[in-house]
């Protein structure tokens, strides 16, 4: 795989977010979600992270180190931040092009911001660009699940205080965790994203 130049990405941000600053009613709700429905994904036990993912952070150390951050827990979502969520993630689905990976875990590359990849490099991609535009790293987490035909498929969840958002290649609108056709296998500890957990039942 061939990485896209970083400019690309960045040039189709700066137009879709000026196109989705729009206000209020809309703002702490995934789209056609009742505020209710909304819940944080809770954690099981500890677990090894993907083969695919140590390797990744061997390519880029950068996106993998540990981030001290004085205020823990879920983002509040501004509207600046719903609007730029929804840039980012609109963004990266068009910027890649879908090519699926068809050598099983001999062909398993996490790359960010390639020319053509699969469900990890949008993933991988989405939480880079946000991380970028200084969203906190606690918030922004890789989780591995698994499709109504069995595959076994990565999303980047986002810990928001109304609760968790699911950012997925396989689906042009952002939707909560409970929304989405997938069993949940394991995700990132926000507390350090070189540990994994498994996931077990929403919260009460």
């Amino acid at each position: 795989m061939q990485r896209a130049s970083g400019p690309v990405v960045a040039a189709v941000l700066a137009v879709m977010i000026g196109g989705v600053q729009w206000a209020g009613a809309a703002l702490l709700t995934a789209p056609g979600t009742p505020q209710a429905a909304l819940a944080h994904i809770e954690r099981g036990r500890p677990t090894l992270p993907p083969f695919s993912y140590t390797m990744f952070c061997m390519r880029y150390e950068a996106e993998c180190r540990p981030r001290r951050f004085f205020r823990g827990g879920p983002v509040r979502l501004t509207k600046e931040r719903w609007a730029e969520l929804k840039a980012v993630n609109r963004a990266v689905n068009r910027a890649i092009a879908s090519q699926p990976n068809e050598l099983g875990l001999a062909g398993e590359q996490w790359i960010v911001n390639p020319d053509r990849g699969d469900c990890n490099d949008y993933a991988v991609s989405k939480r880079h660009e946000l991380l970028q535009r200084g969203w906190p790293a606690r918030a922004l987490l890789l989780s591995e699940v698994v499709t109504s035909s069995g595959d076994h498929h990565l999303v980047l969840v986002v810990r928001a205080r109304t609760g968790d958002l699911v950012l997925d290649n396989l689906a042009s609108e952002i939707k909560s965790w409970s929304q989405v056709p997938y069993g949940w296998v394991r995700m990132q500890m926000p507390s350090n994203s070189r540990l994994w957990a498994t996931i077990g039942r929403p919260r009460a």
